[in-house]
């Protein structure tokens, strides 16, 4: 019996399953990943603990669940976060931390490229917005911050692409993640010469451009022995956690969008146009020939619910954080739909989608003496979300959207499910597997062996199996509670720079 691997290498987590030739899930694991804060705006990880991390959790599952069950492996998929870089030696070394896409040290760089026609026209070619995520901005803070470093740099690489580097010594990046640089021409699907130019450096110090469907290469016969696979198991490049998310929930064409809500959160649909925004709000990333996913990524996602549940959470468990997660949820189910008027900014980690603020900060709005804990947990959860339904609305400027489809590992809970239900005042649809990034890597991988014909085939073999039908009474009135928050990330935007500049003295 033959089966699928997908590798997901996510912020917080990295996540494998094993899936059968007609996409049932024989088993799945996952390993956390820290990230670290050195300063406000600084967010990194160690691209070999990342490695170490996916090569345990690969291994525990070929050893605990595939390999007793007599499958073979013959294609592992892989995918990833967007919008990281990782400068490496000669010798294949890092030459320091991978900086995620959560990473907002460059936002002077951001902003003066903002401002200069050049800034739009790299927008219309590459589809990536101008803000601090972009590995192009990245790559320019390290030139002119760290000057002795840029010049040992022998290649710029995501974090996936260092990973199949370790696995096959070649040094390549797909086309989905390369989007998402800053640095392609989705159009052309080439390197943006504009690009290199400003990031000062040339297509050599960049991994070589491949589609989704493309070999990553041959894994090492070292890592054949260890895992205990076969030289004939092909590895697929694969795409982004969020290219695949969209493809796993089977969204594609006009009426329909899908909603993550994993460390960050994101809206986006599929079509076969780039959706052209003059204000830059949203992306268009590459999936294949003329198929793009475009939305808008929040900063701000189950991150910060992870972070609430740590400062406030009794941790009658230290080690559970999900289980204390969990009792907050409950807690917070108590309260009242819009928090008896507590209002949160959740903008912890700066922002993207659609204010592009990355000096943004958190707000509590609203606090009177009748508020507990259980207000301040439901008000943070509201916040993720109204920033998500920001998000929603930009793209309806664009797009019908009539309905919803929700994945990631807090959009797999209830309570979350029916707020956005509410929140949008549409209908939410749920997958049996909740996970949609490894089912998307799943359909990817299929249509590579030939199961599907064509990922257009495959996207129409996605089913639903729960739909979420929202409440217009609740609705009413968190559109009157949204209104406001609207208003005060607006009208807060001079304080978040004043604070900024502050903190920069």
């Amino acid at each position: 019996m033959e089966c699928i691997i997908t590798i997901e290498l996510g912020t917080n987590a990295v996540r494998v399953y094993a899936f059968d030739l007609e996409g049932r899930t024989i088993g799945s694991l996952k390993g956390y990943c820290p990230t670290f804060h050195s300063e406000p705006h600084h967010s990194e990880q160690d691209a070999d603990q990342v490695f170490i991390t996916m090569l345990y959790v690969l291994k525990s599952l070929l050893s605990d669940v595939v390999h007793p069950k007599k499958y073979s492996v013959s294609r592992i998929c892989f995918s990833s976060s967007m919008h990281s870089v990782l400068a490496i030696d000669r010798s294949g070394a890092p030459l320091g931390h991978a900086i995620t896409w959560a990473d907002n040290r460059a936002v002077a760089q951001a902003a003066e490229l903002r401002e200069s026609p050049f800034g739009d026209r790299l927008y219309r070619s590459t589809g990536t917005p101008i803000h601090p995520m972009s590995p192009l901005l990245k790559i320019a803070w390290i030139r002119k911050n760290e000057p002795d470093k840029f010049r040992q740099v022998y290649k710029f690489l995501s974090l996936k692409s260092y990973i199949l580097s370790q696995l096959t010594g070649e040094y390549i990046i797909d086309h989905s993640i390369a989007s998402a640089t800053g640095m392609l021409n989705i159009h052309e699907v080439k390197w943006e010469d504009n690009a290199l130019q400003y990031a000062g450096i040339s297509e050599s110090m960049l991994p070589d451009l491949v589609p989704i469907f493309a070999s990553a290469g041959k894994l090492s016969k070292a890592y054949q022995s260890s895992l205990g696979l076969s030289g004939d198991v092909r590895l697929i490049a694969g795409s982004s956690d969020g290219c695949m998310a969209t493809l796993g929930d089977g969204v594609y064409g006009e009426g329909s969008a899908t909603i993550t809500v994993e460390d960050s959160g994101a809206v986006r649909v599929m079509g076969d146009k780039v959706l052209e925004d003059e204000r830059q709000r949203f992306f268009n990333y590459l999936l294949t020939e003329k198929r793009y996913v475009s939305g808008g990524p929040t900063n701000n996602g189950g991150v910060i619910f992870e972070w609430f549940t740590r400062q406030f959470s009794e941790f009658k468990n230290p080690f559970d954080i999900e289980q204390n997660m969990l009792e907050l949820l409950d807690t917070a189910s108590s309260v009242p739909a819009c928090s008896e008027g507590l209002i949160f900014l959740p903008y912890l980690l700066g922002e993207r989608a659609p204010i592009w603020n990355a000096n943004a900060r958190g707000v509590y709005f609203g606090i009177n003496i009748k508020h507990e804990k259980s207000h301040f947990m439901r008000a943070t959860i509201e916040g993720i979300l109204y920033g998500i339904y920001s998000i929603g609305r930009m793209l309806e400027e664009h797009r019908r959207i009539d309905n919803l489809c929700i994945n990631g590992s807090f959009g797999s809970l209830p309570f979350f499910r029916q707020m956005v239900a509410d929140i949008y005042n549409k209908p939410v649809t749920l997958r049996s597997g909740y996970h949609s990034v490894s089912f998307g890597s799943y359909l990817l991988a299929a249509t590579e062996m030939g199961i599907f014909p064509s990922l257009d085939v495959a996207v129409q073999s996605v089913l639903m199996t729960e739909k979420i039908l929202p409440d217009p009474g609740n609705h009413a009135m968190y559109m009157k509670y949204y209104r406001i928050f609207e208003r005060l990330g607006s009208k807060l935007t001079d304080e978040f720079a004043a604070l900024a500049s502050l903190q920069q003295a």
